[in-house]
């Protein structure tokens, strides 16, 4: 079966008035629009024709057509027009422990101050849609830092101090900044906007944007150690967990592991947590894996991840028709043009448009895929 999927944006601050209606072909609403959801999460699920959402249709029929439990990936298009809260995503152990504690002490999961909502990891592909997609990922090398840090003059002398040691712990001084640091992370800050261009010239300018919307945060200094990224169209930007990371401009698609757990150190009205986000960081100093597709078939590329959860293929179907075999429950989402869909192993079909899904069922084994534009398919990762 061929199940046409339906969500409305989330309108989180952080979110295009733009990208996503564009993409879609439609009037920007006014509000920002910055996710929108394609699965069963519980958190957003997404709606069947028929009005169920598809953690109720999966619950009621997906038996038959071969899905026996909830999606292991959560799909979703994402259009940010500034920057979404630093953070990172704990591992599955740590995701299992965090969310037993806080049921034990009876936090409501919809609660403020909840951190863990689910028992699940998040690691996560962006994949750019836009020309360029920004992003802050990883913690930038030490020598790297300690020169940026130089370069903001006195102001910024307790943060140097403290990268001047050789064996200078980047978690313990992240968290120092969101717990004890407040007073200099705002010096560091005044420093850094006054700070003349140079060899970080994009990340000075992105101290002053920041400063501009989230005045005196913590999170600014937190984003001065880390890895600036631009992404190119097509190109991929993988985060495991662990890793600090915020989204800043773009739009893009987006797939993760089945969870909302969340761990915020900055740039957000929202609950900081600077002690458990201490706990899971991961301190080594890397650039996470930028992904380029691999061609696995004429119009087919596929982002390679290293986790069994997800993956990601994506399509350009031109003049023959692409056959493709699918194992597991899969959601393709149309991204351009209007790519038609149908399946392997009955006559449905769905012709779709840009930001238009459907959940491909297992029992029709995979789908041919005919017509122009682009077409991501998610899918378990096996």
């Amino acid at each position: 079966m061929l199940i046409p999927l339906a969500n409305d944006p989330r309108d989180y601050a952080w979110g295009s008035t733009s990208l996503i209606a564009d993409l879609e072909g439609r009037a920007p609403s006014g509000r920002p629009e910055a996710e929108v959801w394609f699965g069963d999460h519980p958190g957003d699920p997404s709606e069947t024709p028929d009005g169920r959402t598809l953690d109720r249709w999966i619950a009621d029929e997906g038996s038959a057509a071969g899905i026996d439990e909830p999606l292991p990936y959560l799909l979703k298009l994402l259009g940010a027009a500034s920057a979404l809260s630093i953070q990172a995503h704990p591992s599955k152990a740590q995701a299992e422990a965090g969310y037993a504690r806080e049921e034990a002490a009876g936090i409501p999961r919809d609660a403020a101050d909840r951190t863990y909502r689910d028992a699940n990891h998040k690691p996560e592909l962006i994949v750019a849609l836009s020309d360029t997609f920004r992003a802050l990922a990883g913690l930038r090398d030490l020598d790297d830092t300690r020169r940026l840090v130089a370069a903001l003059g006195p102001g910024a002398a307790p943060l140097a101090e403290r990268l001047a040691d050789p064996d200078a712990s980047l978690t313990a001084i992240i968290g120092w900044l969101l717990s004890d640091g407040a007073d200099a992370a705002r010096d560091v800050i005044a420093a850094a906007v006054a700070a003349e261009s140079g060899e970080f010239a994009a990340e000075l300018e992105l101290a002053r944007t920041l400063d501009a919307g989230f005045p005196g945060d913590p999170g600014i200094v937190v984003a001065l150690l880390m890895n600036l990224i631009t992404l190119r169209r097509g190109q991929g930007l993988f985060v495991p967990a662990g890793v600090l990371h915020a989204y800043l401009e773009g739009l893009g698609v987006e797939l993760m592991a089945a969870s909302d757990n969340v761990l915020r150190g900055g740039l957000t009205p929202k609950h900081v947590d600077a002690a458990e986000l201490v706990g899971v960081l991961d301190p080594t100093p890397s650039l996470p894996p930028i992904v380029t597709p691999r061609t696995v078939d004429d119009g087919v590329v596929r982002y390679d991840v290293p986790v069994s959860d997800f993956a990601l293929l994506a399509l350009t179907p031109s003049s023959e028709a692409i056959d493709l075999a699918l194992d597991g429950p899969a959601i393709a989402l149309a991204t351009a043009g209007a790519p038609r869909v149908f399946g392997r192993a009955t006559d449905s079909s769905a012709t779709l448009a840009p930001g238009r899904a459907v959940l491909v069922t297992p029992d029709e084994g995979g789908v041919r895929v005919a017509g122009d534009g682009q077409l991501f398919i998610a899918l378990p990762g096996r």
